[in-house]
């Protein structure tokens, strides 16, 4: 498979038992020279006023969400807006390691 597009949510999690942000998306994957690239665009319709506050602020504090498909799969990812705002560029987590 070279490309999917699709349904999937943008979960961001304060902690294992707390989900502060729930995000539908449309997300489209592709490969691309070996490696993977991944957008996904809010939606589908744009969010309330009240929801892109939230959205905003958990992006200000953390850009890592979850990144849920409809068939059960997860990864974690690294959200940065691109364009209009409701377009994102999503790339893998890499957890740095922290100094002792």
């Amino acid at each position: 498979m070279d490309s999917y597009q699709g349904a999937a949510t943008l979960e961001w999690w304060a902690n294992g038992s707390t989900c502060l942000g729930e995000f539908d998306v449309q997300v489209s994957v592709r490969v691309a020279d070996g490696n993977w690239a991944c957008d996904a665009e809010l939606g589908p319709e744009h969010l309330s006023d009240e929801h892109r506050e939230v959205f905003d602020l958990l992006m200000d504090l953390d850009p890592v969400f979850t990144l849920r498909f409809d068939e059960g799969s997860q990864i974690l990812v690294n959200a940065l807006r691109a364009g209009d705002g409701e377009r994102l560029a999503l790339t893998a987590y890499e957890p740095t390691e922290q100094a002792a």
